[in-house]
């Protein structure tokens, strides 16, 4: 059975938004470059962060952040660029782990959702919000969802009528999302697609 027709026979209300061709992935990248534009992009609009990924990858040659190149950068050149101060922490923060550690998509491939989250979640500045985007748009992982993120939770309320906030209602969300199994990232795409429109 096809993913779409599996969804709409486990959950009849979310087929009612069902389209067939979803947002589309991003094409699997650098995850260790993912990640830092993944934190550059945090609570501002799209065409601002693009501007200040954009201005932070011409600080470095070929326009890649090495790890050591982006430790040993100035904070007040980073803030020239646009990022805040708090988020250069956070970027040096990402490139002392990629150096320790390593970012590389084979080894991270080994990993389950779970163990990757617990990996990045060490880092501070890297939430679980953001290591869940991360499975979901730089690894392609089929099955997560992000019960935190805002626009879900908008389209979620908007869908099956939910109220309420808090643990209870982020509860709710995630005993609906069960029904989606092993498609959950394939409908937060959905979702977040007919939230647009």
């Amino acid at each position: 059975m096809q993913p779409m027709e599996y969804l709409r026979a486990a959950d009849p209300r979310l087929a009612r938004i069902l389209r067939p061709q979803p947002m589309r992935t991003r094409r699997q990248g650098d995850v260790y470059v993912d990640l830092l534009e993944s934190i550059l992009s945090q609570q501002l609009s799209g065409k601002a962060a693009s501007t200040i990924i954009s201005r932070f990858l011409d600080l470095f040659p070929h326009r890649y952040p090495t790890p050591a190149r982006l430790r040993r950068m100035s904070p007040a050149t980073l803030r020239a660029a646009g990022v805040s101060r708090q988020k250069a922490g956070y970027l040096r923060n990402v490139a002392i782990f990629a150096a320790r550690h390593g970012l590389d998509r084979r080894r991270l491939a080994r990993l389950s959702d779970v163990e990757i989250i617990d990996q990045l979640t060490q880092i501070k500045g890297v939430g679980h919000w953001t290591a869940e985007m991360l499975l979901m748009f730089s690894l392609n992982r089929p099955d997560v969802f992000a019960a935190d993120d805002l626009g879900l939770q908008t389209a979620m309320r908007q869908l099956y009528g939910l109220r309420g906030r808090g643990a209870r209602f982020r509860k709710r969300l995630i005993a609906i999302a069960e029904k989606w199994r092993p498609y959950r990232t394939l409908v937060c795409k959905c979702l977040w697609q007919w939230r647009a429109t």
